[in-house]
C-alpha cells in the first residue's frame, strides 16, 4: 500500500516547493498563519519538555511507544469536513487547515512516532539512557516545525482543499502489505489497538463529553441521570492508564473531580453500577498507586490533595449502593436510588433480582472493604453467597432469578448466558482474590463445573463442536442448543481456574495438578474454538449476540466421541457451517468482550500463538466493519451478518472498558498485569489479590451435601 506524504506532497519535491514558495512568504503569510505557527511550535516545545521528564518504569510494564496515528489520519483524512465537502452538524474541530498538524509533523520526524505530540508520555527510552538525536533538541525542533508549517500553509493555500479519496476500504491498511512471511510485530499491533481506543475516546470527547451514552453515527450523547453518572468516563479510566494516555486521563480525572456527583435522585442498577462505576474507580485507584509511572499525574502523587480521589468517590458510591443489601434475606435488590440510599426491587419477574447480578458484587465490595477497613462492605457481600448456597441446588447449577425478600429462587431456568453467567465467574475469582484462602468458593466452582459437564455440555452435528446449552425448564427439561455470546467468558475462566493464573506449563509442575485439571484445559480449548467459530460464521467476522447449534436428539453426553475440524474452511459451503445457525432477531453485535477476554486468558495460560492470531483477525473485523465516518469512532451493529453492516448508532461503554482493553492485553507482554497476581472483575477492571488478614473472614460454612450437591437433612 502506497502511503502518501502527511502533507499530501511527495517528500522529494518538498525542498523545491519550499524554495519556490519562500518568496511568497512575505506577502501571503497572514497573521492567522503566524499565530497558528507560533502556537504549534509552543506545543512542540511543550511536547519535548514532557519527553525530558524521564522516570523509572516498573519492571513488569512493557515499553510503551507513543502510538502511530495512521488510523486517525486515515479516518479523519477521509471525513467530509477534511475533504471540504458537506459538513456534519457537529464539525470536527480538528479538521481544516490546522487539523492534525501535530500528527503530521510527528510523522515526518520519526517513523516510530516516539515524539510525544499528544502529551502522552512515550515509554521508549528515558532521556538519561541515550543521547538525544539532533532533531529532538528544542531549538532544532522549533526551527524544523516552522519550516514544515510554512511548507504546509503555502502548499495548502496554493491548491484546492479537496483531496482524492482512495478507493481502498477505510481500514484496509490493516491487511494491505501485511506481515506475510514475517513474524508478527505484536508491539505494532498493540499500538493499533491504542489508536482504535483514542479514535473512540476522542469522538466521545468531541461530541458527547460528560454524557453517559454516546451515539457515534448521530454524534450526540444522552444522560442516564440528571447530571450524568460518568458511565463512559469512569469505565474507561483504567484502560487509559494502562495505555499510558496521560492527557486523556488528565481530562477524565478533572471531570471526576469537578463534575461527578452521586447526590442525584436517580434509580440505578445495583449490578451495572457496581461492576462499571465502583469497579472502574477502584481499578483506577489500584493502577495509579501500583504503577505511578503509567499516565503519571501530580494530582494523585502521595501527599497531594487528590491522592485518594478515586477511592473517595468509590466510598461515596458504595455507601449508597450498599443500601441494596438491606433486604429481608440479605440478597440485594435490583436497583438503588442513590440520593435516597434506598434499595428497590425489580419492576418485572415478580420483583426478583437476577442471580448473576446479586452474586457479581463481591470482588468490588471486598476490595473496597480491604482498602477502607469498613467491614460491613465485606459482610454484606459475603452474606449473599451463603443465602444462595443454602437453596441446595442440584449439581451447583442455579436458576437465573432470586427473590430479595426470602432468598429463594424464582423459576427453573438454568443457563450460563444472561442473568446466570457471572455467578460462576465470581466463584473462582473470589477464591483467587483472597489468595486461595476461601476454599469454599473453589469447592462451589468445582461442583458447578461438574454440573455444567453433566447437564449443559454437548456436541454439534455434523462437525462435533463443543457447546454449553441451556435448560430453560430446569435440569429435568430438555437441553436448548442456544449459546449467548456471553457464554464465551467460560473458556478463559475454566483455564484460569485450572491453573490459578500460572501458565499451563508451570501449573503442570505443581503437586496439585490432576487429570481433572487436564480435562478442564481440554474443555477450555474446545469451547474457545466454538466461540471463535461464532465469528467466522458471520459475514462481517463479528459474532452474533446469540447463536444456535444443530445437535443430536437426544443430545450427546459430555465425553462422547467428537472430532471437530482444526480450522474453519472459508468456503461458504463448508461442512462446518451447518453446525451453526443464527436467527434473524439475533444478528446484532454489541461490541462484546467475552471472546477476546477468553483469547487473552488462553494465550497467557497456554502460550498457543493461534489465540493471538485469532484476536488479531477479530480486531481487524471490528476496524473494517464498525468504524463510523466523519470522526465518529466505532459503533455496535444492528446486523453483523451483511456487508456493509447496519449500524446500531451506539458505542457501549464496555467497548472501551473491556473489549479494547483485552485486545491491548492480548498483544502486550505477559508481565503486564500478571494473572497470578491480580483478578479482573466482570467489567475488566483489575484488582490485586490480597490476604484477608485478621479483620476479615468468610463468615459462613457450607452445609453438608450429598453426591448431587443437595444439602443433607
Amino acid at each position: 500500500m502506497n502511503v502518501r506524504d502527511p502533507f499530501g506532497l511527495h517528500r522529494k519535491s518538498a525542498l523545491s516547493i519550499l524554495k519556490t514558495t519562500a518568496s511568497r512568504a512575505a506577502v501571503d503569510f497572514t497573521e492567522r498563519a503566524v499565530e497558528a505557527s507560533v502556537d504549534a511550535i509552543e506545543k512542540g516545545k511543550q511536547a519535548v519538555d514532557d519527553f525530558d521528564m524521564s522516570f523509572t518504569i516498573p519492571k513488569n510494564v512493557p515499553s510503551f511507544g507513543n502510538p502511530q496515528r495512521i488510523v486517525e489520519d486515515h479516518v479523519w483524512g477521509n471525513t467530509a469536513v477534511a475533504r471540504g465537502g458537506k459538513t456534519s452538524p457537529h464539525p470536527n474541530k480538528n479538521a481544516g487547515i490546522l487539523g492534525g498538524v501535530q500528527d503530521r509533523v510527528g510523522g515526518l520526524f520519526d517513523s516510530r512516532n516516539t515524539l510525544p505530540m499528544y502529551k502522552d508520555k512515550p515509554y521508549a527510552y528515558p532521556a538519561s539512557q541515550r543521547a538525544r538525536p539532533i532533531w529532538r533538541r528544542k531549538r532544532v525542533l522549533a526551527f524544523a516545525l516552522l519550516l514544515l508549517l510554512l511548507l504546509y500553509y503555502f502548499g495548502a493555500f496554493g491548491r484546492h482543499h479537496d483531496t482524492v479519496v482512495s478507493s481502498t476500504p477505510m481500514w484496509a491498511w490493516l491487511t494491505a502489505g501485511s506481515e506475510s512471511g514475517k513474524a508478527a510485530d505484536w508491539a505494532n499491533r498493540r499500538e493499533r489497538v491504542v489508536e482504535a481506543f483514542t479514535l473512540s475516546w476522542d469522538a466521545y470527547e468531541r461530541y458527547a463529553w460528560g454524557y453517559d451514552e454516546f451515539h457515534p453515527v448521530s454524534k450526540k450523547g444522552e444522560q442516564m441521570a440528571p447530571q450524568g453518572m460518568g458511565w463512559i468516563i469512569v469505565d474507561a479510566l483504567d484502560t487509559m492508564i494502562l495505555m499510558n494516555l496521560t492527557s486523556r486521563v488528565t481530562h477524565a480525572r478533572e471531570w471526576v473531580s469537578n463534575s461527578l456527583t452521586y447526590d442525584q435522585d436517580q434509580d440505578v442498577s445495583t449490578f451495572e453500577t457496581t461492576i462499571r462505576m465502583l469497579g472502574g474507580l477502584l481499578s483506577a485507584h489500584y493502577l495509579s498507586n501500583e504503577f505511578p509511572d503509567l499516565a503519571p499525574l501530580a494530582e494523585d502523587d502521595p501527599g497531594a490533595p487528590g491522592e485518594d480521589l478515586y477511592l473517595e468517590k468509590a466510598k461515596d458510591l458504595a455507601d449508597r449502593l450498599v443500601a441494596a443489601f438491606d433486604s429481608p434475606s440479605g440478597v440485594p435488590y435490583a436497583s438503588v436510588n442513590i440520593a435516597k440510599y434506598e434499595g428497590l426491587p425489580a419492576h418485572d419477574e415478580g420483583g426478583a433480582s437476577s442471580t448473576a447480578e446479586a452474586t457479581t458484587l463481591q470482588l468490588e465490595f471486598k476490595y473496597l472493604a480491604k482498602l477502607t477497613g469498613e467491614k460491613y462492605f465485606w459482610d454484606k457481600a459475603e452474606k449473599v453467597m451463603e443465602v444462595v448456597d443454602n437453596n441446595s441446588v442440584e449439581d451447583g447449577l442455579v436458576p437465573i432469578y432470586i427473590y430479595a425478600t426470602d432468598g429463594t429462587f424464582r423459576g427453573n431456568n438454568i443457563r450460563l448466558g444472561s442473568r446466570g453467567d457471572s455467578y460462576y465467574e465470581y466463584l473462582i475469582k473470589q477464591y483467587l482474590q483472597t489468595n486461595k484462602q476461601e476454599a469454599v468458593y473453589l469447592e462451589m466452582w468445582d461442583e458447578s463445573l461438574r454440573g455444567v459437564r453433566k447437564h449443559l455440555v454437548t456436541y454439534t452435528e455434523p462437525s462435533g463442536f463443543t457447546i454449553i446449552g441451556e435448560r430453560p425448564d430446569g435440569l429435568k427439561g430438555s437441553l436448548s442448543p442456544k449459546m449467548d455470546h456471553l457464554v464465551c467468558f467460560m473458556p478463559g475462566t475454566i483455564a484460569l481456574a485450572a491453573t490459578g493464573g500460572l501458565t499451563e506449563a508451570e501449573a503442570k509442575k505443581q503437586p496439585t495438578w490432576t487429570k481433572k485439571n487436564e480435562a478442564d484445559m481440554d474443555l477450555a480449548r474446545e469451547l474457545m474454538q466454538t466461540c471463535w467459530g461464532m465469528y467466522k460464521w458471520m459475514a462481517t467476522g463479528l459474532a452474533a449476540e446469540i447463536t444456535y447449534f444443530h445437535i443430536a436428539s437426544p443430545p450427546l453426553p459430555e465425553g462422547a466421541p467428537h472430532h471437530p475440524p482444526a480450522e474453519f474452511d472459508a468456503d461458504p459451503e463448508a461442512e462446518w457451517r451447518k453446525d451453526y445457525s443464527v436467527h434473524g432477531m439475533d444478528v446484532h453485535n454489541l461490541q462484546r468482550p467475552e471472546t477476546v477476554e477468553s483469547l487473552f486468558y488462553m494465550w497467557r495460560i497456554t502460550g498457543d500463538i493461534k489465540y493471538r492470531e485469532w484476536g488479531w483477525e477479530m480486531f481487524k473485523s471490528f476496524m473494517n466493519h464498525t468504524a463510523v465516518p466523519d470522526g465518529g469512532g466505532f459503533s455496535s451493529l444492528s446486523n453483523a451478518n451483511k456487508v456493509p453492516p447496519v449500524m446500531r448508532d451506539n458505542m457501549e461503554s464496555f467497548w472501551l472498558a473491556e473489549t479494547l482493553k483485552y485486545f491491548y492485553l492480548l498483544f502486550s507482554p505477559n508481565d503486564l498485569l500478571p494473572l497470578d497476581k491480580i483478578v479482573i472483575n466482570t467489567e475488566a477492571h483489575a484488582f490485586p489479590r490480597f490476604d484477608m488478614g485478621q479483620l476479615f473472614s468468610t463468615g459462613w460454612k457450607r452445609k453438608p451435601r450429598d453426591a448431587e450437591g443437595k444439602m443433607m437433612k
